[in-house]
């Protein structure tokens, strides 16, 4: 029986995903470093800080280290997210129905911890959630599973009582890794990737969430 359930951020509870592209390639020109957002791919679900220690490898540039770079694409990105992030839609609605009928509520993401803390407190998201957790705090980011299951450790939860909310492939993988339940709800541009089949199910937005669905599983 499902307990606890674990929602990602960007892309899942804020629209940040396109702006993440945005601020590396805003500050990968600032520091002069030869990267276009075709080469992103290869770094797709690594955290910033391994983005840019990449980068350092791949497409060396002088000047600034890659942490210094990767604290300056983190400004850049809350700042962006601030602006001009929204919560997408039927978030808020999941939160509350959860809230409401006694689920544990876990947040897991790959972006940095003071990322996360500062735009969900930002989005007043804050209380809705028991446990806050990043992939900071884990040796891997996703797709390995430790963030999912680092969550549902402090949230006292077993991985089968616990469903994952996710829109990425990688966010997928690593719940279903981790031996949970995941429910994609991808955005329009991708959400006929084959990839997704692996899901337990599949949602056009969060609007689709209610509680004959969760107990469904």
């Amino acid at each position: 029986m499902i307990t606890t359930v674990i929602y990602d951020m960007d892309g899942l509870l804020l629209d940040t995903e396109p702006l993440w592209g945005e601020s590396m390639l805003r500050i990968a020109g600032n520091n002069n470093i030869n990267i276009t957002a075709k080469q992103f791919k290869e770094t797709t679900g690594l955290r910033i800080y391994e983005v840019t220690d990449h980068w350092a490898i791949h497409y060396p540039w002088e000047g600034k280290t890659a942490r210094e770079v990767a604290d300056e694409i983190l400004e850049d990105i809350i700042d962006s997210s601030k602006k001009h992030g929204i919560v997408l839609k039927g978030v808020e609605q999941s939160l509350q129905l959860l809230r409401a009928n006694n689920y544990k509520i876990g947040l897991a993401s790959s972006s940095a911890r003071r990322m996360i803390d500062e735009l969900i407190a930002h989005f007043g998201l804050t209380h809705y959630f028991d446990v806050i957790t990043s992939a900071d705090a884990v040796e891997l980011g996703k797709p390995h599973p430790a963030v999912f299951l680092h969550c549902a450790q402090l949230l006292d939860s077993k991985p089968h009582e616990c469903l994952v909310l996710e829109d990425s492939v990688n966010g997928m993988i690593a719940g279903k890794a981790a031996r949970m339940k995941v429910v994609v709800v991808p955005d329009a541009l991708h959400f006929n990737d084959p990839r997704f089949s692996i899901a337990d199910a599949k949602l056009n937005s969060l609007e689709e969430f209610d509680m004959d669905f969760v107990k469904g599983f």
